[in-house]
């Protein structure tokens, strides 16, 4: 199975670095051409673009992020087959992801298109900044096709232990997506509809290398006996993936939230949330990496029964989360200005991301942890879980947004996103402790039960 990783078998640190060490650099090269996008867009165009461009963030969260927990959901079963060894049911599997995915981008390209609009205005959106948002968004939702198709393809590749290909789509995609910025922006003169298209088109290139390696793969070809229309696979994969892809979208919706009363103190805080956004976003990379190998790690291991490896496993994750949080937490900490001062412009923009980076850079461990015990549970099969603990996010970031955004001003929203990682991790990490511990009884006793009724035959 050229490849591809067993994660069942061999040493458990070492199979977790070389798996991690790839996916790292596929997510510091998203990031990068996602900072390289706002660094364009703040420098090349202004902070009012940049506002526009950022205020549809957690917008895209809301719709991408439900793809993709859709995505993540299927994946989990995928690496449950494998590690079961049961490529007819992993074929299986396969062909009603695709096809549930093609039915799914159909209608989240619609909707979003449609109604971006109205979600725009109820999300108190400043008017000169809207018919940017409006543009960008519709470029960006209309692309839903090359999001979705690298979100697949990358995610079924990391479910059978394959980091390195999705990395080799990332190197082509940053690469593309800087020299179209560049060129569509200063050359063409675009404006936000140049960034926007320049994210498209390097998707689709991304998930172009993703699908061909897929195609190279002999146990994922797929016959017509594995193409049907399956509804009981159906309901077992939305069963798994719908849990997964709400808890992204309520997670959202709580984002969006605080946008709103973002947008509401005016242009000016706009900016600097969008720029305080992206670098959370990017020093939460080696810990949300962390927790993507504990799920394809965790699933693998989950469908073999080889509960110890888990635990062994979470342990390893966990440690590469509590070095990224002493490295970078330390960063948005102590050096909050020089950051921010990298993308913005306005004194005033600089000012407020100061107040946000260090209060979120010295609670940062708790998100970081939150990544790796989240999808813990997930890989064992257990979506309903991170679900709630996304209601619960939503309820403490929406919560904590309503009653201190007058008394504290723009710390306010630093204080939501604390409060939503606290909750979540404590949710999670309980659940993870009664579902390894039940599930590790279960299976030891279903064991038993089967020795000794061996024994007794011979």
């Amino acid at each position: 199975m050229k490849g591809t990783t067993d994660f069942t078998e061999g040493k458990v640190t070492g199979q977790i670095l070389r798996f991690f060490f790839p996916l790292l650099i596929t997510n510091a090269l998203q990031q990068l051409y996602s900072f390289a996008d706002t660094a364009i867009v703040g420098k090349g165009l202004g902070d009012d673009p940049l506002a526009a461009v950022g205020n549809m963030g957690s917008l895209c969260f809301l719709i991408v992020g439900f793809s993709m927990g859709l995505s993540n959901g299927f994946s989990i079963l995928i690496a449950q087959n494998f590690g079961e060894k049961d490529m007819g049911k992993l074929r299986r599997t396969l062909a009603a992801s695709i096809q549930l995915a093609v039915g799914i981008t159909v209608v989240l390209t619609l909707f979003s298109v449609v109604f971006l609009g109205n979600i725009l205005r109820f999300m108190n959106t400043p008017d000169e900044i809207f018919a940017d948002s409006l543009s960008y968004g519709r470029i960006i939702f209309g692309g839903l096709f090359a999001t979705i198709g690298y979100n697949m393809s990358a995610g079924i590749l990391r479910s059978l232990g394959d980091s390195k290909t999705p990395l080799k789509a990332i190197v082509v995609s940053s690469l593309m997506n800087i020299i179209l910025n560049s060129v569509f922006i200063f050359i063409f003169k675009w404006g936000v509809d140049g960034a926007a298209y320049a994210t498209i088109i390097s998707q689709v290139a991304s998930g172009a290398v993703c699908l061909n390696k897929l195609r190279k793969i002999d146990f994922l070809r797929l016959s017509r006996k594995d193409i049907t229309f399956d509804l009981a696979m159906y309901g077992i994969l939305l069963k798994n993936g719908i849990p997964m892809a709400l808890m992204n979208s309520i997670t959202a919706i709580g984002c969006i939230a605080v946008q709103y009363f973002v947008n509401g103190l005016g242009k000016v805080f706009t900016s600097a949330y969008a720029a305080c956004s992206r670098y959370l976003n990017m020093f939460m990379q080696p810990a949300a990496t962390a927790g993507v190998t504990m799920s394809a790690y965790t699933s693998q291991n989950y469908g073999a029964k080889r509960f110890d490896r888990i635990n062994s496993g979470l342990r390893v994750c966990l440690g590469i989360a509590a070095a990224a949080y002493l490295i970078l937490g330390s960063v948005m900490t102590f050096m909050p200005r020089q950051l921010a001062s990298l993308i913005l412009n306005g004194e005033e923009q600089i000012d407020y991301a100061v107040q946000f980076l260090p209060m979120c850079g010295v609670m940062l461990f708790a998100v970081d942890l939150l990544f790796v015990i989240r999808n813990g549970v997930q890989g064992m099969g257990f979506p309903f879980v991170p679900m709630l603990s996304g209601i619960a996010e939503m309820i403490l970031r929406t919560g904590a947004i309503i009653l201190l955004i007058k008394p504290m001003g723009f710390r306010a929203t630093a204080a939501a996103e604390i409060f939503a990682w606290t909750g979540a991790l404590l949710i999670n990490t309980l659940a993870y402790l009664a579902i390894f511990s039940r599930e590790r009884s279960k299976y030891s006793a279903k064991a038993e039960h089967s020795s000794n009724l061996l024994a007794q035959e011979h």
